[in-house]
């Protein structure tokens, strides 16, 4: 299969491994994350520059690094708020990464055969390997658009749901199978349950039956009706996340929208929501503060195109 050809500020993460039935095999996890580590390293200082971890005790920082320039706080986020750094340290990379496999199936998890073969220690590095490119997802500044088609099974459900805008024929199976050889996909299961929700998660555990993508709970993987609508909604997407929305404000909203997740109400109490709002609207005063979001306003008044920084 020979993909489309993407806008310029997009790439493809690819999984290629089609003999195997895409599955992820020490080789190929290795090749993700080297894709991820080049989509993701400074063109500037050569380092690795990916979204802060989910907590919200880090806006403190953020809002330092906003504030006063030069300090060890601008130094670690400035390229995440300031739209000159960000261009400085992103400077060719992508600003939408869309992952994808050829063949009849998406994903179908680890290579059983070779897991079965390998040390002890390799097996661990196998894990680790995957856990890491799980977290360079879940952290990438560009968002990841996950196209999904035929089959996405184990780790490889584990993959397609912890993009951030799966996408998928409604026929595209899921399947977390490990149970029915006595191994549960406890690992896999971290970032259905996420996506799906707990419930119809468990049931997916303990059963290890394939569901439909129409199936799954409304809106956890967007859904279309063949592959060739697929291949018009992937373009969709691309297009707008490439060549009309604001990279570095899309990044900003991506980490504090995972972050305010965790607020679970230790402060105020119930589910979290008045820490949430409170918190969030801090975020809002970072993004105000942006050159972005000055020429949104302006082009919103002034009933005009944004001419983003792209």
């Amino acid at each position: 299969m020979k993909w489309p050809a993407l806008p310029a500020r997009a790439g493809y993460l690819g999984l290629r491994n089609p003999k195997r039935r895409n599955a992820l095999s020490l080789a190929v996890l290795r090749d993700l994350r080297d894709q991820l580590l080049r989509y993701n390293t400074s063109p500037a200082d050569g380092k690795l520059r990916i979204l802060p971890p989910f907590q919200p005790e880090l806006l403190d920082e953020l809002e330092s690094a906003a504030k006063h320039h030069d300090t060890p706080a601008m130094e670690k986020y400035g390229w995440l708020l300031n739209s000159a750094e960000w261009q400085k340290h992103r400077r060719g990379l992508p600003n939408v990464v869309v992952l994808r496999s050829e063949g009849p199936v998406f994903c179908s998890g680890h290579d059983l055969g070779e897991l079965s073969s390998l040390s002890h220690d390799r097996v661990k590095e196998t894990f680790q390997l995957c856990g890491e490119i799980m977290s360079l997802i879940r952290r990438s500044p560009a968002p990841v658009v996950g196209v999904i088609q035929g089959l996405a099974t184990a780790a490889g459900a584990q993959l397609a749901l912890t993009t951030d805008l799966p996408i998928a024929s409604a026929s595209t199976q899921f399947r977390l199978p490990g149970a029915s050889i006595g191994l549960p996909c406890t690992s896999p299961s971290t970032a259905v349950c996420r996506r799906l929700g707990p419930a119809f998660t468990y049931k997916m555990l303990a059963l290890a039956e394939s569901v439909r993508a129409d199936q799954l709970p409304g809106g956890a993987v967007d859904i279309v009706a063949d592959e060739t609508a697929l291949e018009k909604r992937v373009e969709q997407i691309i297009k707008r996340l490439a060549e009309n929305t604001a990279a570095q404000p899309q990044a900003l909203g991506k980490w504090a929208y995972w972050t305010q997740l965790s607020l679970t109400g230790q402060r105020s109490g119930g589910d979290g929501y008045e820490d949430a709002v409170q918190w969030a609207g801090r975020v809002m005063a970072l993004h105000a503060r942006a050159d972005d979001a000055k020429e949104g306003i302006h082009a919103f008044l002034e009933k005009r195109e944004p001419k983003w920084k792209l």
